[in-house]
C-alpha cells in the first residue's frame, strides 16, 4: 500500500520582534524580513541607527527554525523550502496577518516593506496577497518569485518607491541570474525601479539602510 499525504490544521503560536516606540512621534513604519539563517532579533541590529524617535521596525520571524553549521550552538531560520510550499505560504500570510493586526500603525505613518535575501520573496509575496499600501519597497539581494506578475502590484499606481540593492560580489548573482532577476524588476515595474549598487558580498550595509530613511 502506498503512503497516504493528510493535512490537519490546528492553531499555532510564533514570535515576531519590534525596536523603538510607536507613538505620536513615528513617522515611518519598517517591517523588515530577514534572510535565512536570520533570528529577527538580530536583523533588527541592523536598524539601530535609525532615529529612534520617528522609525519603529516590525521583524516578523521565519519559522522554520534550525542549528546552524551542525554546531548546535547557534539557531538560524528559513521561510519557505520547496517542500509544500503552497501550504507553508498561506500559514506565512497568516502569519503574517496576525503581526499587522497586533500592531495598531497609525494612517498617517509612511509604511516601509524590506526584504533581504530570501526575506525578498516573502515580502514580495505578502504584499501581492496583502495589497498593503507602502510608501517603499525595498530588494534587498534577493530573488523575485516567477508567479508574481505586473497585475500583483497595480494597486500601488507607481506611488511606491521600488529600491533594488545588490552588492557587485555578491556571490550567490551570477551575469546570468542577475540579468534574470532585472528582467523580473522590469517585468513587474517598470522603469520606476531605483538601483543602488555598493562595492560588497551578500551582506546588509546599515549605512544604505541609513540612507533610505533620509
Amino acid at each position: 500500500m502506498e503512503n497516504q499525504i493528510k493535512n490537519v490544521t490546528y492553531k499555532t503560536t510564533n514570535t515576531y520582534e519590534t525596536l523603538n516606540e510607536l507613538n505620536s512621534n513615528t513617522k515611518h513604519v519598517w517591517i523588515v524580513f530577514h534572510g535565512i539563517g536570520f533570528l529577527s532579533r538580530f536583523f533588527l541590529k541592523y536598524f539601530n541607527d535609525l532615529p529612534k524617535e520617528e522609525n519603529y521596525i516590525i521583524a516578523p520571524q521565519a519559522p522554520s527554525k534550525y542549528y546552524l553549521k551542525n554546531e548546535y550552538k547557534h539557531v538560524g531560520a528559513s521561510w519557505l523550502t520547496k517542500e509544500n510550499t503552497a501550504i507553508e505560504t498561506e500559514n506565512l500570510f497568516n502569519y503574517l496577518d496576525a503581526v499587522l493586526e497586533n500592531e495598531p500603525l497609525p494612517a498617517d505613518c509612511e509604511i516601509n516593506v524590506f526584504g533581504f535575501s530570501q526575506g525578498v520573496s516573502i515580502a514580495m509575496r505578502y504584499l501581492a496577497y496583502s495589497q498593503l499600501i507602502c510608501s517603499k519597497l525595498v530588494i534587498y539581494a534577493g530573488g523575485i518569485p516567477k508567479e508574481l506578475k505586473k497585475t500583483d502590484f497595480s494597486y500601488l499606481q507607481n506611488k511606491t518607491e521600488i529600491i533594488s540593492i545588490i552588492g557587485n560580489q555578491d556571490e550567490y548573482l551570477t551575469p546570468e541570474r542577475l540579468e534574470d532577476e532585472n528582467r523580473k524588476l522590469n517585468a513587474l515595474f517598470g522603469d520606476n525601479v531605483q538601483h543602488i549598487n555598493f562595492n560588497g558580498a551578500h551582506e546588509v550595509r546599515t549605512e544604505i539602510i541609513n540612507q533610505l530613511a533620509l
